[in-house]
């Protein structure tokens, strides 16, 4: 059984905080074997910055085995994903 990992992104995830999400993102997921889950329930802007963050742990886990789920995604969040097509890759539920 994979472990699962969920994490709650904030309200909003630009410049200024992305580093700092980003870093926390892998801290939590460890090597990249398990299932990471980012719950974007709060989420109500994503910048460039906060699109890498998101990249960057999506290329860990499937470095590491493991596998990447966006959830609770907004329309207006899920337009940017749409735009940049970052949806042909991955996995919003």
């Amino acid at each position: 059984m994979e472990d699962r990992i969920e994490y709650r992104l904030c309200e909003r995830v630009d410049a200024n905080n992305a580093a700092a999400v980003q870093k926390e993102m892998d801290e939590l997921s460890g090597d990249g074997s398990g299932h990471f889950v980012i719950d974007f329930a709060d989420n109500r802007y994503i910048s460039s910055a906060g699109l890498r963050a998101v990249l960057f742990i999506q290329k860990k886990m499937t470095r590491g085995g493991g596998r990447e789920t966006l959830v609770n995604v907004s329309e207006a969040v899920k337009e940017i994903f749409d735009v940049t097509g970052y949806t042909k890759f991955l996995t919003i539920e």
